[in-house]
C-alpha cells in the first residue's frame, strides 16, 4: 500500500478506531498522526495476493493465522498500526482481537517508489522491536527481487537478497519455494513502480 498523510491530527487510539471506521479508505496510525493508505498497481496487487493464499495454504490446520492488507498490525509496545501486505501470525494472543493482530512472525510489504525508503527504515525499525518477528519481507513489484530481513538465534538480524533463479526460505513458518512462483504470468518493468 502507499501512505500519504491525511487529517486529522493528535488522535487518540480510541479517536483513531471509531474515526477510521466511518471513512472509505483505510489508514495507518502512527504516533497520533494518520495516513491514508492509497491504491497499489495492479502487479502490486496480484503479489500480495499470492503471498498470502501461498501463506494460507501452506499454514492450513497449524492454528497460524494469514492475513491480508485488510487487517491492522499494531506496532508492539505502542498505540501505532499499520497496514503490511500481508502477515502471519501462530501467537495465539492475536486469536482475541477482532481488529488487528500484535505478535506477527512474518511481514510482507510490496514496494512501491514512494514508500519503499520507509518501508526499509523507518517502518522496519517500528517492526522489528517485536520479538514475535522472525521475517520481513521486502518485494519488489517491478523486477525479480525480494530482500529477506531475518532475525536469527542470536537476534540479530541478516538481509538476505534474492533475485531469479533463487529459492526462497522461510524459517518464521518453515516455507520454501521458488521466486519465479511469486512473479508468475506477471509483466515486469522496472522504474515503472507506484
Amino acid at each position: 500500500m502507499i501512505a500519504t498523510k491525511d487529517k486529522p491530527t493528535n488522535l487518540t487510539p480510541e479517536e483513531y478506531f471509531a474515526w477510521e471506521v466511518t471513512q472509505l479508505e483505510k489508514h495507518e496510525y502512527i504516533n497520533g498522526e494518520v495516513y491514508a493508505m492509497s491504491g497499489g498497481s495492479v502487479n502490486h496487487g496480484r503479489i500480495a495476493i499470492r503471498f498470502t493464499a501461498m501463506f494460507d495454504s501452506h499454514l492450513e490446520n497449524t492454528g497460524c493465522i494469514t492475513v491480508n492488507s485488510d487487517v491492522k498490525v499494531n506496532i508492539f509496545g505502542s498505540n501505532n498500526y499499520t497496514y503490511p501486505d500481508a502477515s502471519v501470525t501462530c501467537d495465539d494472543r492475536d486469536k482475541t482481537t477482532t481488529q488487528y493482530i500484535t505478535y506477527p512472525c512474518l511481514i510482507v510489504e510490496v514496494l512501491s517508489a514512494s514508500t519503499e525508503a520507509y518501508d526499509r527504515g523507518g517502518k522496519f525499525r517500528m517492526y522489528r522491536q517485536n520479538p514475535a518477528l522472525i521475517d520481513y519481507l521486502l518485494v519488489s513489484s517491478t523486477s525479480i527481487e525480494i530482500d529477506l530481513y531475518h532475525k536469527n538465534d542470536a537476534g540479530d538480524w541478516l538481509i538476505i537478497n534474492y533475485k531469479a533463479g533463487d529459492a526462497i526460505e522461510l524459517k518464521s513458518i518453515n516455507l520454501n519455494f521458488p521466486i519465479e512462483q511469486v512473479y508468475r504470468g506477471l509483466t515486469l518493468e522496472p522504474g515503472n513502480g507506484e
